[in-house]
């Protein structure tokens, strides 16, 4: 990472053998009597000491923390976890969502300076693309980034160290389990974890040429449960069976839409309402939830709008001055925005983009629009 304007104390280094507040000693303990479950799971073979550079976190990860652009640089190696840190950084000064959850990492990050790193990161060393090996995170990614955050925060000098176990056998069992006693997933990271034990299950593995992750989970959708696989999943989900059910329903929703709910932690109940409604009026029940904190009841009375229809002048028209009309109001409503509300928008038209498969196409007219828009502001300097 680059070099910073000062060298401070290491803030996720543990305390030493010193260290020895009994209220802390009792929180550890506490912590691990809640995870006497885990001890079935594969033995740790050993502790080590890594920087974040040296980790990848787990693509299929069932709870989501990046923000999907970010998410998507990142994890196709266009940026580090340093450059991903300062983009997020950054998104969430604009973002109140993103700014509420980058937050609460820093002070996960914060706590490390005055009572160690507690809980070490789990995984196992994998071969690289670039030759030799990383270590892929099993549990423990909000330490992960908020290590990055911090780091970049901090404009710290080296890279942060933090401590982490080797296991020889990963399981999404044990990362869902980290997961409910950290923080409570969104709906949709829910809907991931049942999903994915599921997939687990069933022996169907990950595909890494898969462009968005969300599709490995969708894949639950089309299977049939083994044999007593929601018995089995009752302790560790502690949900009923019908609920891990309705939970998993919400993955019938498009791409765009459960990265919208997720981001917005948009709760099951109202998925579920939005999902009874016809499919056309998904997106716009979906945006409007989150826009405005609908509550179930209220999605349940949305009113459905019938689709407004082309202009028949639109069809005498040339492509060129629709293009131009269709700027202009885009601009124009775009300007009408108020600052929070306009990095949803600009995600939803992103998400559009990609969606409907024009997005390579449109990006370099963007570019050159963005150029002839740079050129003319300087000629007026």
């Amino acid at each position: 990472m680059t070099k910073g304007k000062r060298t401070r104390y290491n803030p996720l280094e543990e305390r030493g053998p010193e260290f020895s507040d009994p209220a802390q000693t009792d929180a550890v303990a506490a912590m691990s009597r809640a995870e006497g479950a885990l001890e079935s799971l594969d033995k740790v073979e050993r502790i080590e000491r890594l920087r974040p550079s040296q980790m990848i976190p787990d693509r299929f990860q069932p709870r989501r923390l990046l923000p999907g652009r970010i998410r998507r640089k990142f994890f196709s190696s266009e940026i580090d976890c340093y450059q991903a840190a300062k983009e997020w950084l950054k998104l969430s000064e604009k973002d109140t969502g993103w700014k509420q959850r980058v937050q609460e990492l820093l002070d996960m990050g914060g706590s490390f300076e005055e009572q160690g790193q507690i809980k070490p990161i789990t995984g196992a060393w994998i071969p690289s693309q670039g030759g030799g090996y990383v270590f892929r995170i099993e549990t423990g990614e909000r330490r992960f980034w908020a290590a990055c955050l911090l780091a970049v925060k901090e404009k710290l000098d080296t890279e942060p160290e933090l401590r982490v176990e080797v296991v020889s056998m990963p399981t999404r069992s044990r990362q869902v389990l980290e997961n409910r006693h950290a923080q409570s997933p969104s709906a949709v990271g829910q809907a991931c974890e049942v999903a994915a034990l599921m997939l687990e299950e069933m022996g169907i593995e990950p595909d890494p040429s898969i462009t968005d992750e969300y599709d490995y989970f969708k894949q639950a959708l089309k299977k049939r449960a083994p044999r007593g696989f929601w018995s089995k999943l009752e302790p560790v989900m502690q949900y009923s069976t019908r609920r891990m059910q309705q939970l998993l329903a919400v993955l019938q929703l498009p791409l765009p839409l459960l990265e919208i709910a997720d981001r917005h932690r948009i709760p099951e109940r109202v998925l579920r309402e939005v999902i009874a409604l016809p499919e056309g009026a998904w997106d716009t029940a979906i945006k409007k939830a989150a826009r405005e904190n609908l509550t179930s009841e209220e999605v349940a009375q949305f009113e459905i709008k019938p689709k407004r229809t082309l202009r028949q002048d639109d069809a005498k028209r040339s492509p060129e001055r629709i293009a131009f009309s269709g700027l202009r109001r885009f601009a124009r409503a775009a300007l009408a925005v108020e600052e929070g509300e306009l990095v949803l928008l600009l995600d939803e038209v992103a998400d559009e983009v990609v969606v409907q498969g024009f997005a390579e196409e449109l990006q370099p007219i963007l570019e050159g629009l963005e150029s002839r828009i740079n050129a003319r502001l300087k000629a007026q300097e």
